[in-house]
């Protein structure tokens, strides 16, 4: 259990040293609509190039594949075809053309044809007898 809690700790002082950036205002707005104000607590760090570059400023549409804007959308296109379509069609045809579990399918089909034979023959389904009487081995009084 400690093992497991010690892979959190570089990221804890991290958490509380950068508070939330935002917050929602519960005032009632002047506004006719109604609507929330989103009030900015710290003003966004323009760092001359020195900081991070958020993806998403040079993206609107980033989807994590690569900074390439044209990668990145070719990349989530393949993605997603190879891992939806192909794995649904591929996995659907592997599940339905998997073999008969149990063998329920063969046992019903030749009871079926187990039942049309006796009644061409004119036997009944089942005899009294299932097993030949001859072929049991008792065991006798003093074996018991």
């Amino acid at each position: 259990m400690l093992a497991r809690l010690s892979r959190f700790g570089p990221v804890v002082p991290r958490l509380l040293s950068n508070p939330p950036a935002r917050f929602v205002s519960q005032s009632k707005s002047t506004g006719a609509a109604g609507s929330t104000a989103v009030m900015e607590l710290h003003p966004p760090a323009h760092a001359a190039g020195h900081g991070e570059v958020n993806e998403y400023v040079k993206n609107p549409d980033y989807h994590g594949f690569s900074s390439d804007p044209v990668v990145d959308q070719w990349n989530m296109r393949v993605g997603f075809f190879f891992g939806i379509s192909v794995s649904l069609v591929i996995g659907g045809t592997f599940i339905h053309y998997l073999p008969d579990h149990g063998m329920r399918q063969w046992a019903r089909r030749e009871a079926e044809q187990l039942i049309l034979q006796r009644e061409k023959e004119g036997l009944p389904l089942i005899t009294e007898n299932y097993y030949d009487s001859s072929k049991i081995i008792l065991p006798t009084a003093g074996e018991e």
